[in-house]
């Protein structure tokens, strides 16, 4: 692979080192889509009674198309369901999709549902352990819609934490066709996010009841449309993005407005065009190649993006043959500077970024600094240039024009020339605990390093009663264990964060080791979190103990604990997540999942 010369050089490096290491896997996964490119879809070669099946629900005209070869059928994969304010708005997209790639020659099928949980609604409770596995069974979901054989191109309907990066690994194993993923958008801003943030750890003080708190989190989350805070789903979306894989500018145009209707509706084109019969044929393993992925990796950290996706985006790498690590991240993170200041990393939300210059001017100044590779292919054709630009609505549909050459607001956008901090605040800490990430975008310096007793948890209830009793005193270092994926799927542990902060604002030294998540809305507390290997595969944390000395030290990236763990038995976990909300169902899932370092699969570790 040859770096393009004005790339920054850690960049250059480490896309190189990808490629290199990935030659095996990355060669068997392109001769593998490259053979089902040849074969070509296979309705052309359908026995009669099979393809009858296929268009049976069809009107006359599509039937007649799609009896041929030449007419392009798109499949349409949703994950609609209007509990979840963000997929609320993906249930018109379907009949919009259809009605424009019909008018632009070609046909549409809703090929499949897949699941879609929210992470919002599970914290602290027992479904909260489907998290994590519910993007492998996305990814299975996909590839069943998908497995009919019927299709040119896809396009993908999801928004949050495991949907997208779900949906992308079972596009993945189809890379051979053309792929779009369609946002919906973000709901209006509502309560600002430092003041919903204010209640929640008044309530967590006991200053404020039930009723103050469900009034501002209701304020907060308050109409269709996806959580304004930057955490995983906006993570996601920004992603799909600065990958090429959506429209430009498409990510955060909010639900319900013309632009955002006409954007669904030019996805669909788009991804026509694209097909194989088309006049650019762009097949998605083609286009998720190891510059995209780098691509990836380094807007997360500009942008100060969730924890998660040093799972996802390692998961979505190795679906495309592509072996991706934490050392990837670390490297990046030390040249990439932090651009962006979004709650909980600052005090806007994405509207607000997206009003100041959002994703234009982010993608512009990455690539001007030579951060980003421009020569990748995207949804609009090669060259991520096309991304510098706006989408803009005019009587035929959409148009793009040039983005900001500046940010309209310096206090949540900056350029590569004026960062908020010289790298991209997440951190892999390495030593005697094993390997872990913290994020420290949001942490003050100050609380880079800290160093005292352990007090040891089975999981975030015992802590938050802990707390509630009072018995919380004096600097500590929470260790909360068995919440890897093998334990118990690997939930994120949010109900820590008002607790630990409060402590830590009456002048506690305190910090979180996990083998559990925290995810895109992790604070102002130290947390090195997805402690691999966890406590449940035999990991060192089972063997801490109440009392032993942790130091996590984020600026020399090592996590330790003083004591000798030789001689220790593994503890076992105090909590059975063996059985019900339907965890009985996900055994077989623990049984195969592999490391976090891995992406937290159960296939392709």
């Amino acid at each position: 692979m040859t770096a393009h010369p004005d790339l920054q050089p850690v960049v250059a490096e480490v896309t190189r080192r990808l490629a290199e290491r990935s030659v095996d896997t990355r060669s068997a996964y392109l001769e593998r889509i490259r053979e089902a490119v040849g074969r070509g879809p296979a309705r052309t070669s359908l026995g009669c009674a099979n393809l009858a099946h296929g268009f049976a629900a069809c009107g006359v005209g599509d039937k007649l198309a799609l009896s041929g070869d030449v007419t392009p059928n798109l499949a349409i994969v949703s994950a609609y369901n209007d509990m979840l304010s963000a997929h609320q708005p993906l249930e018109s997209y379907p009949a919009v999709i259809k009605a424009a790639v019909s008018a632009a020659g070609g046909v549409a099928q809703f090929a499949g549902g897949v699941p879609a949980m929210c992470d919002g609604i599970t914290q602290g409770r027992d479904g909260m352990e489907l998290s994590l596995f519910s993007r492998d069974v996305i990814a299975m979901s996909t590839a069943v819609a998908l497995s009919h054989d019927m299709f040119d191109g896809a396009l993908m309907l999801g928004v949050c934490d495991k949907i997208v990066p779900g949906l992308l690994i079972g596009a993945l194993s189809f890379g051979h066709l053309p792929v779009a993923f369609v946002p919906a958008g973000p709901m209006p801003s509502g309560l600002p996010n430092k003041d919903k943030a204010r209640v929640r750890q008044r309530f967590a003080e006991g200053r404020v009841g039930r009723e103050e708190l469900l009034q501002a989190e209701s304020a907060a989350y308050h109409s269709p449309g996806t959580c304004t805070f930057y955490g995983t789903a906006n993570s996601n979306q920004m992603l799909m993005e600065v990958m090429g894989l959506h429209l430009p500018g498409a990510s955060f145009e909010q639900p319900g407005t013309p632009l955002r209707t006409a954007l669904t509706e030019e996805a669909g084109r788009r991804v026509l065009a694209n097909t194989a019969l088309g006049e650019g044929y762009t097949p998605l393993g083609e286009q998720v190649d190891e510059k995209a992925v780098v691509n990836a990796v380094v807007a997360l950290l500009a942008t100060g993006g969730s924890s998660n996706h040093t799972l996802h985006l390692v998961a979505i790498a190795r679906a495309a043959g592509l072996r991706l690590t934490w050392d990837d991240f670390a490297d990046l993170s030390e040249v990439v500077p932090l651009l962006t200041r979004m709650y909980p990393n600052g005090a806007a939300d994405v509207n607000r970024f997206h009003e100041v210059g959002g994703m234009s001017f982010l993608i512009a100044s990455l690539l001007d600094a030579g951060l980003l590779h421009e020569d990748v292919r995207t949804l609009v054709g090669p060259g991520l240039d096309r991304y510098r630009q706006v989408p803009r609505l005019d009587e035929d549909g959409p148009v793009w024009v040039d983005g900001p050459k500046d940010s309209a607001d310096k206090t949540v956008l900056r350029g590569v020339g004026d960062p908020f901090a010289p790298d991209g605040g997440l951190r892999m800490l390495s030593g005697n605990l094993g390997r872990a990430v913290i994020k420290v975008s949001a942490v003050a310096p100050e609380r880079h390093v800290v160093q005292a007793p352990a007090r040891v948890f089975d999981g975030q209830a015992a802590l938050q009663e802990a707390f509630a009793a009072g018995g919380l005193d004096g600097d500590f270092v929470a260790v909360v264990r068995f919440q890897g994926p093998r334990a118990n799927g690997m939930p994120e542990l949010h109900k820590l964060t008002p607790p630990l902060a409060v402590l830590q604002d009456r002048g506690q030294k305190v910090a979180l080791v996990t083998d559990g998540r925290m995810s895109g809305a992790s604070g102002k507390v130290p947390a090195a979190i997805h402690v691999s290997p966890e406590a449940e595969a035999g990991g060192p944390l089972a063997r801490v103990r109440d009392g032993d000395i942790v130091r996590l030290d984020a600026v020399r990236g090592t996590l330790e604990v003083l004591a000798d763990l030789d001689g220790r038995e593994d503890a076992r976990p105090s909590v059975d997540s063996s059985a019900g909300t339907g965890r009985e169902l996900f055994a077989a899932l623990r049984g195969a999942v592999g490391p976090a370092e891995t992406g937290a699969g159960v296939f392709g570790h």
